[in-house]
């Protein structure tokens, strides 16, 4: 009787509960991705090839999750968010990276220069 009434009961809880499950408004992923694209598009990832394409789908992103909060689909939102953060980071990441490969060059640069005119003053490596 016990088994009959497990086997029963069980599954109905399992549907009632997972029809009750409702996603808030992801408010703090939207913060968080809005100000991750906010940072990329000040640290310059708008002119920087490999980076433009990764801000510019954190944008499109974040504008349809505002669609989907909109429409009530939080659950949509809240991976659109999640995606749109990575996307602000690693245009970021990129913007950071292609600013460290200039700086190394400029350094290199900079120190050869240095090394010629050390040679034509007549100073030894």
């Amino acid at each position: 009787m016990n088994l009959n009434l497990i086997r029963t009961w069980l599954p109905m809880c399992a549907l009632a509960w997972g029809c009750g499950v409702n996603y808030a408004v992801p408010s703090q992923k939207l913060a968080d991705a809005q100000s991750a694209e906010r940072s990329a598009a000040e640290l310059g990832a708008a002119s920087e090839p490999n980076a433009q394409l990764h801000l510019q789908l954190a944008h499109e992103q974040i504008v349809t999750a505002n669609a989907a909060i909109h429409d009530g689909d939080n659950e949509r939102a809240d991976r659109l968010l999640s995606r749109a953060r990575s996307d602000a980071e690693l245009a970021i990441a990129l913007t950071r990276e292609a600013k460290a490969k200039v700086d190394a060059q400029t350094a290199l640069t900079q120190s050869n220069n240095q090394r010629v005119t050390n040679a034509n003053q007549g100073a030894q490596p």
